[in-house]
């Protein structure tokens, strides 16, 4: 295909595969395009993922449809790229995917009974495992170490708590988180405080008290990953207000005592007590 020729008319997903196929022809495609491989178009697979969340957290309804074409291009380019090497297509990806939830859902298709509780979930994930041949039989068996950390510790709790490995209420928890932020604390006392053996055990310190938050999140029926991302926005928000204000006043952020700013904060916050 010439570089110039447009792609044919069709229906969205039809038109979206034949530009693809434009970007990746060999003679006339795109050079970046071309360029690229599974390893370097991964990170912006993940990138636009984070931006479909981002767009729903805003309530952006035009800015989601924006960013789940972003993501559906990301799939349509991994699978140009397999197609290309012999092993797979869009279609077989399309396939793949739609006889998965099919099995996953016999409740639904093939009137087999149960509730699609997470537990039915798993445990046809589980047997899906077995019959390709895995032999990890753990509880925490497939939980994908590429997730986001937060993520992956929901996961790995969850999946614990499904065999009653968990505390039986918030209470513990809150006395657990306790005695990790008292660990913490301690570590940054510790003497020996600046040399590499101490900083790793600060490091593990406070990856137990993140951990142990994660817990307590689950039991309040909270996503850590998205409290995070409103905690994030908020300061985000403030902190800018706090900029505006301080350039209003004709004295920027930066020239001003570190109590100063704590009061720009603090007029902030009356701005967004959200």
């Amino acid at each position: 295909m010439a570089g110039s020729k447009l792609p044919p008319d069709g229906s969205g997903l039809e038109r979206l595969l034949a530009v693809m196929a434009a970007l990746r022809d060999p003679e006339g495609g795109c050079p970046w395009d071309l360029e690229q491989d599974f390893a370097s178009i991964a990170p912006y697979t993940i990138e636009e993922a984070y931006e479909v969340a981002d767009a729903i957290d805003r309530g952006d309804m035009d800015g989601l449809r924006e960013e789940l074409g972003d993501l559906l291009l990301q799939v349509v380019f991994h699978s140009r790229m397999a197609e290309e090497q012999g092993l797979f297509g869009f279609g077989d990806v399309a396939a793949g995917i739609a006889d998965k939830m099919v099995r996953r859902h016999p409740h639904v298709f093939a009137g087999a009974g149960g509730d699609g509780s997470p537990g039915q979930w798993d445990e046809i994930k589980r047997m899906e495992r077995e019959a390709a041949g895995e032999k990890d039989t753990s509880a925490l068996a497939g939980i994908a170490r590429g997730l986001p950390e937060w993520q992956r510790a929901l996961k790995l709790q969850e999946r614990a708590a499904r065999v009653g490995f968990d505390w039986p209420g918030p209470g513990p928890v809150f006395d657990k988180l306790a005695e990790e932020v008292a660990e913490v604390r301690a570590e940054f006392d510790a003497p020996d405080r600046g040399t590499p053996g101490a900083r790793g055990r600060l490091e593990e310190e406070l990856g137990d008290l993140l951990f142990v938050a994660a817990n307590l999140a689950r039991h309040a029926g909270v996503d850590p990953g998205a409290a995070m991302r409103r905690a994030n926005l908020k300061f985000e928000r403030r902190f800018r207000e706090m900029e505006a204000i301080a350039a209003a006043e004709g004295r920027p952020l930066e020239a001003r005592t570190l109590e100063e700013q704590e009061a720009l904060w603090q007029q902030a916050k009356q701005k967004d007590p959200a």
